[in-house]
């Protein structure tokens, strides 16, 4: 069986340290200073697209809009527009908008009006 160490300098260093926060993986910058979120849109072809979903819900209606062309942070500030617009609740997910209820036509006249090709997708 091991001895335990009886202090810190028997360990032979640092150990773990949280001296400089968390790092981005993709650019090792401090998340809140990251550079590769804030200029990344999605690759795709420019087209959002507006369907409503229920399944693995529980039963309960979404509406999800996929492939909008901007990066992160415009992309968390179009869902919050959205959600005010419909009046409903709702979360981003994997750069996929989520609306809590069946709400396609004014998701669909709303994107087109802030200038983005939309359309309706599914049945």
């Amino acid at each position: 069986m091991a001895k335990k160490a009886a202090s810190f300098a028997a360990l032979g260093g640092l150990v773990f340290s949280t001296d400089a926060g968390r790092h981005c993986p993709d650019c090792r910058q401090p998340v809140d200073a990251c550079i590769c979120k804030q200029t990344a849109i999605p690759a795709g072809d420019g087209i959002a697209r507006v369907r409503r979903e229920s399944k693995g819900r529980g039963g309960k209606t979404v509406t999800t809009i996929t492939g909008v062309p901007l990066a992160e942070d415009a992309l968390k500030e179009l869902a919050t527009t959205l959600k005010k617009r419909c009046g409903t609740g709702g979360a981003l997910k994997d750069g996929i908008i989520e609306i809590q209820g069946d709400h396609v036509e004014l998701l669909l006249a709303e994107l087109l009006k802030h200038g983005f090709k939309a359309k309706k997708s599914g049945g």
